[in-house]
């Protein structure tokens, strides 16, 4: 069953709402690596075959894998470049405290390694600039995996209102979930996804937001698209979902069983 969480305050009946759950419903689903769009299909669990052998088990491994599967510009199709910082610190990793501000921690003891990318499409002529990022985290277990997707979806719940860092905010957000299998989600154990209003010091708003997550054994893998001035809801879900869909096939021909 699909479930669909609603962080936000506003009549249940609102056409800003109702177009958010049908941006979230179109989204859900990420495209296949050949760009030919999602659709109804067998899950992950179906059709992928993990070799235990090429599981990572040390950290060392943990950030090998993650150099192979983590997103780079070309990921999310053309125009699309590196930001300044580009990577984050492997030896913190973004908590949500009860203030609903984000803030970088050590990571849980049950994270091998995690890494967070930077990305833009730079600002053009009547169009501000698009703010991505990809994040890929190596769990010890696929337990310590789906806690962390579970807590996603508390987050969601507890901070409607987020601070992601000075003079950066989001809100107005809703969330939904689809297990491997449920509607068009075909790539993935656990898929999550967000919507909802970016505003920011720099570039004002409210802009768009969509933040996407998925996880697969012991892996997640996350997408955050941030809009601006000029930019339409369509452009930046499916700049989220191509990258989104990029780095699945990448995990799951790092990890696959080989004939």
């Amino acid at each position: 069953m699909t479930v669909l969480l609603v962080g936000c305050s506003g009549a249940a009946d609102d056409p800003g709402e109702a177009k958010k759950r049908d941006a979230s419903t179109r989204a859900s689903a990420s495209p296949d690596p050949g760009g030919t769009g999602g659709g109804a299909g067998p899950s992950a669990e179906e059709t992928f075959v993990p070799d235990p052998a090429r599981l990572p088990k040390t950290r060392a491994e943990a950030r090998d894998f993650i150099d192979r599967v983590i997103a780079g510009p070309d990921s999310f199709g053309p125009g699309v470049v590196k930001r300044s910082p580009y990577e984050s610190d492997p030896a913190t990793w973004p908590v949500l405290g009860e203030d609903c501000v984000w803030q970088q921690r050590k990571p849980a003891p049950g994270v091998l390694a995690t890494l967070t990318r930077s990305f833009e499409v730079p600002a053009e002529r009547g169009k501000g600039p698009v703010r991505l990022g990809a994040v890929v985290t190596v769990h010890r277990t696929r337990e310590d995996a789906a806690r962390e997707m579970a807590e996603s979806i508390e987050e969601s719940m507890r901070c409607p209102t987020q601070q992601l860092r000075e003079g950066e905010q989001i809100g107005s957000m809703i969330s939904g979930a689809l297990f491997g299998g449920e509607a068009t989600q075909a790539t993935s154990e656990d898929s999550l996804t967000e919507l909802g209003e970016y505003r920011s010091s720099e570039l004002g708003g409210p802009h768009h937001y969509f933040w996407q997550q998925a996880q697969t054994l012991q892996f997640t893998v996350a997408v955050t698209g941030k809009g601006a001035k000029g930019r339409t809801e369509r452009e930046i879900d499916d700049l989220v979902v191509h990258a989104q869909g990029m780095m699945l096939a990448r995990l799951e021909s790092a990890v696959e069983k080989q004939n």
